[in-house]
């Protein structure tokens, strides 16, 4: 906490996937129930997974002009019909099931702490999602997790991804606040590099079972930021909220 200032910072913006929402525990529940009427056996946990690994390298070569722009639904639907090539069960998933799978990210459910802990932020800041996903896909995840978010900001807005720091400086921008007093709050280290980058203040979120149990989380010790908390909740405790 060494620096930081609680009464700069005006804006708290909260990472999605991840951070407020179970991405792993929501996409996998969805796609084990299209794989079962599909009849095939997939492992839900694994694809889940697998799916998410290609996540920050298309979203990469949007960044690095290897294509043009296009908005995470079309990233996760040419990850998936490019996955399902690869386990040889493409023919099983009609167009249908493959757009029920794309809007499995669209409904996810919001870790136990998130509601209450964000409700609490708000009683002392501004308090936006700042997400890679679409802004419809946002609009529809914070409606059905019932986040109590003021805005929600897509990297949609910004036509780029982060850790780009258009992406953080669009937002500040929008809220018309300088960087420095925006608060971004991750449970990934990436995100929290690039918010820093970009001139933001920076707070770690615990989240041991974001990647489920094959996986390893990022961990704060290994995360530089202003602040480090178990949850939302421990996180307006040190913000005094």
């Amino acid at each position: 906490m060494s620096g930081f200032e609680r009464a700069a910072v005006r804006v708290i913006a909260v990472d999605i996937f991840g951070t407020t929402v179970d991405w792993y525990g929501g996409v996998a529940a969805q796609a084990g129930e299209v794989f079962r009427e599909a009849g095939v056996g997939l492992d839900a946990g694994v694809f889940t997974n697998e799916w998410r690994d290609m996540y920050l390298p298309a979203m990469q070569r949007v960044r690095d002009g290897e294509r043009e722009w296009a908005y995470l639904d079309t990233l996760h639907r040419e990850s998936l019909d490019s996955l399902l090539d690869e386990h040889g069960v493409a023919g099983a998933f009609d167009e249908a099931a493959r757009a029920r799978l794309v809007r499995a990210w669209h409904t996810l459910p919001a870790w136990p702490d998130a509601v209450a802990g964000l409700a609490r932020l708000r009683r002392c800041y501004t308090v936006a999602a700042l997400s890679n996903g679409g802004f419809a896909l946002l609009t529809r995840l914070v409606k059905a997790a019932e986040l109590p978010v003021d805005c929600i900001l897509s990297a949609e807005l910004a036509r780029a991804y982060k850790p780009a720091a258009q992406v953080y400086r669009t937002a500040a921008r929008l809220l018309d606040v300088e960087p420095g007093q925006m608060l971004m709050v991750a449970c990934h280290r990436w995100d929290l590099d690039g918010a820093r980058a970009a001139g933001l203040r920076t707070a770690f979120v615990e989240r041991p079972r974001e990647k489920g149990p094959r996986h390893s989380a990022d961990r704060a010790e290994d995360t530089v930021s202003d602040l480090a908390a178990a949850d939302f909740g421990a996180l307006a405790d040190l913000l005094d909220c």
